[in-house]
Formats: C-alpha cells, structure tokens, sequence
C-alpha cells in the first residue's frame, strides 16, 4: 500500500502541507485535500519532454502527447474529452524540454472518473496506425505553422546558435524528417522507456477523499508501472556559445534584438532566485532599467523582456526587445550599456520592488487550483518538493552585496546575441 514520505512540509500560506505518498512501485504522489473546495484538479506528469528523444525521434514526445488522446482499449479517440465534459471537467497537456504532463480539472464527484481514464489514456495508448497517420498530419501542420511565424523561427535560431547539439536547442515540435519516418512500434518503445514509475509523479489537488483516491491510483494503471532498470548516460550539462549574428526574415514587421545566456540548473534554487531578483529588477515594469531607459527615455523600443527559464540540465535566460529596424544598432548598444552598468549593483530601492513584484507573483500563482496542482505535480517529479513558502524564503535571504556577482552572469560578452531584421 501507498507508504508515506519523511519530507517536513509544513502548512503555510492558508493551506495545509501537501501529503507525499509512495505507492508500492515507487511512483510519488502529492495531495492537497481541500474539503472547502469547489472543484478538483488531477497532473499527472512524466520525465518524458523533448530533452529526452534520440538520433531519429525529435518530435517524438510532443508527437506522442497528441497520440495519448486518440484513445486506448476500450476507450475511443474522443471519448475521454466527452466524457469529462459530461461532467463538467476539462483537460489539457503539454510537452516542454524536461517533461510533459496532462491535467484534469473537474467537479470533486468527477475526480474518480478522472483516476480511471486519464492513467489508461496516457500509460496505454492504442497508437492505432489509421489513426497515427492522420494525427502526424496535424503535428506537421503545427509544425508548418510554427515556421510560418518569423517571431517562432528567429527564436529557434536563438536557440541552434546558442545551445548547439544540445537537445534544448531542437524545436520540440521536432523536425518534419523525423516525424515522417517516425512509427507506431518507435513511438510504443519511447513510451515504454520513459514512462517509468520512478520517473513520473501525480499531484492532487481540491476536496477529495485521499485514501480513496491513493487506492484507485494503485490499482490501476499508475500503480501498474514499472521501474527504471537501466540508467540514463550523464548529460554534460548545457553550455550557451557566446557570438553576434544577424538574419533577415521574411514577413517581420519590426526588428528584434534577441540575447541569451546559461544559468545554472533547475535544481540550483538559491542561485536561481537570485537571477531571478535581477532579470525582475531590469526588465519587469515601467521602472525597471531596461523599460525605463528604453521604452520610457529614449523611446527605441517598442517592449522588452528579459525572462529566466529553469531547466532541469541547465536553465536559460533571455532578453527580447522589438524595435524600428532603424534604431537595432542603437537598441543593441544601449542594452549591452545597461547590463554591463549591473555589475555595479543593485539598489536597495530596485531590490525591494523586484521582491514585492515576486513575491505577489508567487502568492497569486497558489489562489487557483489548476496552478497550485501543477506545482506540486512538477516539484514531485523533480524531487523538490517544497513548503508553499520557501521560494519566499529564497527571495527574503537576498541582499544588495549578496546580489552582485550575479549580475555578472549577464555580461553580454557571454550571450549569444541574434539580430533579426525584416528581409
């Protein structure tokens, strides 16, 4: 039977600690009981994104996430979404670099429907070969849509000139060679080598009673998985190769400057949240550095973002800022000012606001079910699973002197800097 976890989570926030639970084949399961909660919310997620396809498979895992809703035995394409709509639920997943997850969100009486289609759906798919044929043709298409889209496709290549052979820096949608070749046996073997018991996590949140809902997950399909048996090659981790290139697109309305450097791993948090006090502070607002002296000032551009993305082989930071393809080589210049002037510091005013700006983030991220259930479900598939409150925490225990050598992660010597310009 499901064993419980030693992890000391501690109510905070206004919810109780999430409950960790092991069911016997070693999967990890996270509840949040809520008894004053109008609806329920089921994530089930998978170490199974993009980051993990071989030579031939790119695409493969988003490919199969379309797959996963074309049915399984006894369970025909369409019928999952009908019959979670009948309850007044709804689904939806996503495939990223790391992972890939589905969720339910749903009315508590239609959480036990939820527990018995969602896990047949995605750990025994039908893979049909009528239906395989026909769900490539959308995946292609999507694939052909994403290409259409200079915005898209500049950030792809952003992407291949600063991650290199990395698998970050393949499209996750793949590429139109693969998919073509790909076949249902390909797609059944890459399911079986990652769908693991070790290597997913289910997260439930809302009103529900947990001891039901542990034994429904462990006698069925989830409860079924079995474990790793060989280990994974050691990834040499990401490194972004610094250099200035320039692209002309076609059908691009403005000019883009895109830059993008490394930064340490998902698993590095402390650092992290530092990075992320400093990309707040000079992009996040109207008086943020960047905005300010850009937009607000000098009135060259028409936004800027600089965004830091975690990843579990290393994260990535990137700055985006749209422009008159007149005023690029300005844009650039003043830019590669303004980061090189944040080694200086940051301010004890500048500190204060990115905090606040974070910190209500954070808070307004745990107010929805839906949201507060995906963090819990991809903190328990990366074994970090946290008190609602210690990302708070993270950000409290930074300083202006602690925050200064950070900045030098920004040093535009060491992105790699795309110019893209209207053909």
């Amino acid at each position: 039977m499901p064993t419980d976890s030693l992890a000391d989570l501690r109510p905070c926030l206004g919810y109780p600690a999430p409950q960790q639970r092991t069911l016997d084949n070693g999967c990890p399961v996270t509840l949040l009981p809520l008894a004053e909660a109008s609806v329920a919310c089921l994530q089930f997620w998978c170490q199974a994104g993009s980051w993990r396809e071989q030579s031939g498979e790119a695409g493969i895992a988003h490919f199969l996430e379309h797959m996963v809703f074309k049915g399984s035995d006894g369970l025909p394409a369409g019928a999952f979404d009908h019959r979670v709509e009948a309850v007044g639920g709804q689904s939806n997943a996503a495939t990223g670099f790391d992972d890939v997850h589905y969720h339910v969100l749903l009315p508590p009486e239609g959480l036990s429907l939820a527990l018995e289609l969602l896990p047949r759906l995605v750990l025994t798919p039908g893979l049909q070969e009528q239906d395989f044929q026909l769900e490539r043709q959308v995946v292609l298409e999507e694939l052909a849509q994403s290409e259409d889209q200079p915005e898209e496709v500049a950030f792809q290549q952003l992407l291949a000139l600063g991650c290199g052979q990395h698998p970050y820096g393949r499209p996750i949608l793949g590429t139109r060679e693969d998919l073509q070749g790909m076949t249902p046996a390909a797609m059944g073997a890459f399911q079986s080598r990652h769908y693991r018991a070790d290597r997913c996590a289910v997260a439930i949140g809302g009103r529900f009673d947990p001891e039901v809902v542990l034994h429904q997950l462990q006698s069925g399909p989830v409860g079924e998985l079995p474990a790793t048996t060989t280990a994974e090659a050691a990834s040499a981790g990401l490194a972004v190769a610094p250099g200035r290139h320039r692209v002309h697109l076609p059908r691009l309305e403005s000019a883009r400057l895109l830059m993008l450097w490394a930064a340490p791993p998902a698993k590095a948090q402390q650092q992290l949240s530092g990075l992320d006090l400093w990309t707040t502070a000079l992009a996040e607002g109207r008086s943020s550095r960047l905005v300010k002296r850009l937009r607000e000032e000098l009135q060259l551009v028409e936004s800027i973002d600089l965004e830091l993305h975690p990843l579990e082989d290393g994260s990535l930071m990137v700055l985006e800022a749209v422009c008159e393809p007149s005023q690029l080589e300005a844009v650039a210049q003043e830019v590669e000012t303004l980061l090189q002037q944040a080694a200086a510091g940051m301010s004890q005013a500048e500190l204060a606001r990115a905090r606040r700006l974070l910190e209500h983030g954070h808070r307004f991220s745990l107010e929805a079910i839906g949201p507060l259930t995906q963090m819990l479900g991809q903190t328990s598939l990366s074994r970090r699973l946290q008190s609602f409150d210690e990302p708070l925490q993270r950000l409290a225990s930074w300083n202006s002197d602690s925050l200064k050598p950070l900045a030098a992660a920004l040093d535009p010597s060491l992105a790699c800097i795309l110019e893209v310009l209207p053909l």
